[in-house]
């Protein structure tokens, strides 16, 4: 595979991914909403990781803050704040959906108003990422 498909590969799975929030936020799914805009971000995140230090040391780990902070130094553009933050509340979106014990306390906070507001973030969050790509594979 080359390293444009590599890229085309983790680009697919995170715009189906994000495809799918939408459908959890059509079918009130509000749980998972957060969890696939996670997923979304998680892999296009991965994606330009790929590509900006190597496809085959993508790590196997799901902070998006700590997968970007590792080739911000290389991007066109510096990440603002509220850029990280959300990725970290998105980060722990991951974590609460893999652990029972806190899947109560994310369902109380994943109300309707909450998730169409973090699928509205991630898809911004998701845009400006896009814009990260190196010209030459958009």
């Amino acid at each position: 595979m080359t390293e444009r498909e590599k890229y085309e590969y983790w680009l697919e799975y995170a715009k189906a991914d994000l495809d799918t929030a939408e459908f959890m936020v059509e079918s009130r799914r509000w749980l998972y909403v957060s969890y696939m805009c996670q997923q979304a971000i998680e892999k296009l995140v991965k994606g330009l990781f790929g590509l900006y230090i190597n496809f085959d040391d993508i790590p196997r780990v799901h902070n998006i803050t700590r997968l970007i902070n590792d080739f911000a130094d290389k991007l066109p553009q510096a990440i603002n704040r509220d850029t990280l933050d959300f990725f970290n509340l998105l980060s722990d979106y991951y974590l609460n959906n893999r652990y029972p014990e806190y899947i109560q306390q994310l369902k109380e906070r994943m109300a309707e108003g909450n998730s169409r507001e973090v699928l509205i973030k991630t898809k911004e969050a998701f845009a400006w990422l896009l814009t990260l790509t190196p010209s030459e594979l958009k």
